[in-house]
Order: C-alpha cells, then structure tokens, then sequence
C-alpha cells in the first residue's frame, strides 16, 4: 500500500455517514481545505484527539475549511468501531463534521492511511497539502508544542507553502480485515 504524497489529488469516495447521508470527497468541492481524518472508536489516541478536532473545526469552519472522518477499521474484530457504535460515538462527542464509513477499506487503502488518527489537508483543488498528526501530544493538549494540523490549515488557507508537510502520525493502526 503506498501513502499518497504531497501534491497528489486526492481519491473521491463515496461513503455513507452516520447521519444517513452519503459523502463523496467533491460533496466538500466548495470548501478552501478539506481535512480527510482516518480515525476509529476504540483507539484512546483517536479518543484523545475527539475533542480537540471538534475545536479546530469549529474555528476553521467559517474560514472554509470542513473536517470528513472515516472509520476504516475492522468491525468484525473490533465492534465497537461498528456503524451502530459510530452513530452512538459522533452523537456523545458532538461532532460537528461528517463521520463515515469505509466498511471496505478501500478509501484507507487509496490514501495509504495507517493510523488512527492520521489526517489529509487538502486544497481547494483536493490536492494533499498535509499528511500526518494533529500536534505532538496526545495526552496533553496544553503541553502540545507542535501544532502541526492547524498550522497546516492555516498555510493551505493563505495559500502557502506548509512549513513541514509530512509528519509521523501517532496513534493506533488501522485494523485491517484479514
């Protein structure tokens, strides 16, 4: 499986959401960044980041920029990653961005995602501009030092460069169905 890298165009998908709606990647074709979040139930990293996401959507959003999550990992080993916990999940933390899932895992597999979380920042022209972690804290999101999503929203958002593009995500792997 092979990551994308920066500058490629992104994959469309189409998925369904635990809203009862299906995304597709160009559902988002209006917005100036688009974050593609491969993240999961049970894994406490992606725990951990729920809340902080929720934040970094909320304050980009009126900027242009829309969070999609998908849930790519094996339900059958791992149920509480199901599409029935996923709708019980996204109604307890308020997510204010699509969850969906990718019951196949051929998106995952389309964008090389390994981890939960790991995050694409696409353009307006769903070209990835960032790959990688949301900061380098997991546990202590006051200690962060790091804040490598934001920064790469902001930098997508006024058309520059991303300081540093690529970073090692940290969190759990994606459950791949055997």
């Amino acid at each position: 499986m092979k990551k994308l890298e920066i500058g490629q165009r992104a994959p469309d998908f189409s998925l369904p959401g635990v809203d009862g709606k299906d995304y597709t990647l160009h559902s988002f074709k209006d917005k100036k960044v688009v974050v593609v979040l491969f993240t999961c139930n049970h894994c406490p990293y992606a725990q951990a980041y729920e809340d902080r996401l929720v934040t970094i959507q909320r304050d980009f959003a009126a900027k242009g920029a829309q969070f999609v999550a998908i849930n790519a990992n094996d339900s059958a080993g791992y149920p509480e990653d199901g599409f029935e916990n996923m709708v019980k999940r996204a109604k307890k933390k308020q997510f204010n961005f699509p969850y969906l899932r990718d019951e196949a895992q051929r998106v995952a597999r389309s964008y090389g995602a390994e981890y939960t979380p790991e995050v694409f920042v696409l353009n307006s022209k769903l070209e990835v501009r960032y790959i990688g972690r949301v900061d380098d804290n997991w546990q202590h999101p006051d200690k962060a030092r790091t804040h490598d999503l934001r920064d790469a929203i902001e930098a997508v958002l006024a058309h520059k460069k991303v300081a540093n593009p690529v970073t090692h995500a940290i969190g759990c792997t994606i459950k791949w169905k055997m």
